[in-house]
This record gives C-alpha cells, sequence and structure tokens, in this order.
C-alpha cells in the first residue's frame, strides 16, 4: 500500500474534525469547553506523522512555533481574565487557522509528492 493510499483517509478525518470543531465553535458556549484538547491532539498527531515521515521542515517548525504561541496567548486569556471572551476566542481561532495551515501543508507535499 503506498503512503498516499494510507495517510488519505487520516487527512480527511482531520478535515472533518476542523469542520466540527470550526461548526460547533460558532454554536455552542463556552468559548472553553469541549474543543479544548481537539487543537493539541491534532497538533500532536501532526508532529508524530511528520517526523518519522521526514517532512517536518521549517515551515512545520516555524507554524509549530507560532501554533504554540497561539495557545499560550489563549492559555493565558483564560487563566488571567475573566471578560476577555472575545480575545479568547480570537485567540482560540489564530491556533486553529495555524494548525489548519500546517495539516493542509503536509497534505499537500504527501498527496502531491512535493
Amino acid at each position: 500500500m503506498s503512503l498516499t493510499m494510507v495517510l488519505l483517509p487520516v487527512f480527511v478525518e482531520v478535515g472533518l474534525t476542523f469542520a466540527l470543531l470550526f461548526w460547533t465553535r460558532g454554536r455552542t458556549r463556552p468559548a472553553d469547553a469541549g474543543d479544548e484538547f481537539g487543537l493539541p491532539t491534532l497538533f500532536y498527531a501532526l508532529i508524530a506523522l511528520a517526523l518519522p515521515l521526514r517532512h517536518a521542515d521549517l515551515v512545520i517548525v516555524l507554524l509549530s512555533w507560532v501554533f504554540v504561541v497561539t495557545r499560550f496567548v489563549h492559555a493565558g486569556l483564560v487563566s488571567g481574565t475573566k471578560d476577555g471572551g472575545r480575545q479568547r476566542s480570537l485567540a482560540w481561532v489564530a491556533s486553529a487557522l495555524v494548525l489548519l495551515a500546517m495539516w493542509l501543508y503536509f497534505a499537500l507535499k504527501i498527496l502531491l509528492l512535493i
């Protein structure tokens, strides 16, 4: 079985997870309830795949740091303020978009053999 054939369902499932994270995010509150473990789990899975497949290049590393910084900002807003709902939400969306970009980049590298 080719690497593409094996990873294609993973990419589809990750896409579904992101779609559900964004869709339920806009429909439910509180802002920090069910989706808090989704983003780190998707991050760990990406790195766990990228490392042994030798696709953890400079773009992945730089985006990883941007993701981590946005998660620190989000964590600081969650633990530090009671009225930072909008800022907290923006920090979450920023981290989700960075992670989505990482997954898209990784998927395109694998599927297009770049």
